[in-house]
């Protein structure tokens, strides 16, 4: 079964719902408004649709026709143009069933296999095991810790550094 798939404007409310969550915002980084409306979701969903296919891999996360979640590779600049990041968040009612898992395998053969981006990462909160998980299922190598990286929710956290390499 395949996951991710192309933004529709119609994922709107889906997207508002799942991601009108304290719990998934928690662990993503600030800049979403909360409570997350169906307005903000647009406003997405259009800026997903209108960015450079060379730099911009976003996908919705699709189940059942429902969208549940989202899952992006972001190209870098300057020396790094051939690395990018990757994040992810799917609804909470999906937690621990290999959706997530599997939707990060789909987007890594879809922007290894059609662009030239040799390596991708991902920055989690050490605090996010289940994230952790997800990318160690699929081969992402931990590279190490980054001490004090982070201001969220009031408290310095630190984040690990996963990354995958294309097979060159």
């Amino acid at each position: 079964m395949k996951f991710i798939t192309k933004w529709k404007i119609e994922y709107a409310k889906d997207l508002a719902k799942a991601l009108n969550n304290k719990k998934i915002l928690d662990n993503l980084r600030d800049g979403l408004p909360y409570p997350y409306k169906d307005n903000d979701a647009e406003e997405f969903i259009n800026a997903m649709q209108k960015a450079d296919k060379n730099n911009v891999f976003a996908f919705a996360i699709v189940y059942e026709d429902k969208c549940i979640g989202s899952i992006g590779v972001f190209r870098q600049e300057n020396i790094h143009f051939k690395t990018a990041e990757l994040g992810y968040y799917i609804s909470e009612e999906y937690w621990g069933k290999g959706i997530m898992t599997q939707a990060v395998k789909e987007v890594c053969e879809y922007v290894f296999n059609n662009s030239d981006i040799i390596r991708i990462f991902a920055e989690p909160f050490a605090f996010n095991i289940a994230s952790q998980r997800v990318l160690e299922k699929n081969g992402f190598c931990f590279e190490g810790v980054l001490k004090d990286n982070a201001y969220k929710n009031g408290r310095v956290e630190d984040m690990k550094m996963y990354a995958k390499l294309k097979n060159i």
